[in-house]
């Protein structure tokens, strides 16, 4: 006899895909943001910025319910932010997977459908392999999916991860940054993908990242995180001179150079950024990596 897990509500209609009321999240004294009003809508991109610290990878854990708020509210598709929420996908950091792993890609994917669901039988295992296989048809992964996941280049595991965060055929696509130690044509080939499923599925996507320029035409809006401060707007609205100026404390000149953003500055704050990112001019906006363990 199988059993199965408590099915996840259907989502209100007309909710946002994510909402944020008046959100504080402070770990003791230190508040990494107060008074954050968020609505993301289906099939919005919204890119998350700013430097180490500042909060980004905890607005994810937040969203998948494994950080409360200290005030305020989150929800996403129109009821509390919770654990093992079917309707959210989840991209995270690229890891280094050991070689010798006995874990094929298609297994990978795999976790993403088995996650959520109990039991076993012909029935269950019949839809298993459907879904598996049409998510890693959808990011084009079928030549390298039955080949063990430790010899894959990062580019193909990075595929294989968005894989495992679509086969449950999510709402809201979390992304935390998806696109960190990826060349730059695998950073193009993964952001593709995800801007596609949006558009496709009109799936929300919360987009965690220290490179903007691989995704900026696809970016609707940027919530930008800086020391307890933040301003939510397009992209041309947010990435200017005067915002990041203020939300640094210093001087910040925001330059155009052959249609990519360049971030340059005075000031320790800034200088931090830009040296950890490895910012060179015409390089592109770069910004603090943040680590797991980032608040």
């Amino acid at each position: 006899m199988t059993s199965s897990p408590e099915p996840t509500p259907s989502a209100p209609r007309d909710a946002a895909a994510v909402e944020l009321r008046d959100a504080r999240l402070a770990f003791g004294e230190r508040v990494l943001w107060d008074g954050l009003d968020l609505a993301v809508e289906p099939g919005e991109f919204v890119a998350v910025l700013g430097p180490n610290g500042s909060g980004k990878t905890s607005l994810l854990k937040v969203l998948l319910g494994q950080l409360a708020l200290s005030a305020g509210t989150a929800d996403v598709v129109g009821m509390p932010a919770r654990s093992a929420n079917t309707h959210v996908g989840y991209i995270p950091q690229q890891k280094s997977i050991d070689e010798g792993l006995p874990l094929r890609g298609r297994d990978l994917v795999a976790l993403g459908y088995d996650g959520h669901r109990w039991g076993t039988g012909i029935r269950r295992r019949r839809k298993r392999r459907e879904v598996v296989d049409a998510a890693i048809a959808e990011v084009g992964a079928q030549a390298y999916a039955d080949a063990p996941i430790g010899s894959m280049s990062g580019g193909e595991q990075q595929r294989l991860r968005v894989a495992q965060a679509l086969v449950g055929d999510p709402q809201v696509l979390l992304c935390d940054e998806p696109l960190l130690s990826l060349d730059l044509a695998n950073q193009q080939r993964v952001s593709t993908l995800i801007d596609r499923r949006r558009r496709s599925h009109d799936t929300a996507v919360l987009f965690v990242t220290h490179e903007l320029n691989p995704i900026l035409p696809m970016v609707d809006r940027v919530l930008y995180l800086v020391d307890g401060k933040f301003r939510i707007g397009a992209p041309h609205e947010v990435m200017t001179s005067s915002v990041l100026s203020e939300l640094y404390d210093t001087d910040v000149e925001v330059l155009h150079v052959r249609g990519r953003l360049v971030v340059v500055g005075t000031g320790d704050a800034i200088d931090a950024l830009g040296s950890a990112g490895g910012l060179r001019p015409g390089e592109g906006v770069h910004h603090h990596h943040d680590g797991e363990d980032d608040h």
